[in-house]
């Protein structure tokens, strides 16, 4: 039986992120500019003791920001003013058969831009968006314009 995955692979990286953990949730995460330092601590809602971030705000933020960054293309695309949006990002983590599974709410706030147009730009970035693209099939995403 063959279980090799064909994977694409950018044609080129235009930058590469380097970062080190050390204890999991409850340890340290430093980038290897020093610019990202955070304390991960398991959120009280886990049974952890919180009082640092988690690998579930920092995917938020992260996420929400490149599909950010995506709408502006979409919105290129579309001849749409996409400047003073904002992208309202949840990741939920639960219990998945035997370990963890997470599920994401996009909520794409464009002003003065019917809900419609929004939607169908929300829709274009999703399909855009790197971490869309990362995710698509294996976490359920939900995007809606509101």
């Amino acid at each position: 039986m063959d279980n090799t995955v064909n994977i694409a692979y950018p044609e080129s990286l235009a930058y590469v992120a380097k970062a080190e953990i050390s204890g999991g949730r409850d340890g340290r995460g430093v980038t290897d500019d020093n610019m990202l330092d955070v304390s991960l601590r398991t959120p009280k809602e886990q049974g952890g003791p919180g009082g640092g971030t988690n690998p579930e705000q920092l995917f938020a933020v992260g996420y929400g920001a490149c599909f950010r960054s995506a709408l502006g293309l979409a919105g290129k695309e579309m001849g749409v003013d996409t400047s003073d949006a904002v992208i309202h990002t949840e990741v939920g983590i639960g219990e998945e058969g035997e370990s963890f599974g997470l599920a994401i709410k996009l909520r794409v706030r464009v002003p003065e831009v019917d809900i419609e147009t929004a939607q169908q730009l929300a829709d274009r970035t999703h399909r855009l968006c790197p971490y869309s693209k990362a995710i698509r099939g294996n976490i359920p995403v939900e995007v809606t314009a509101v």
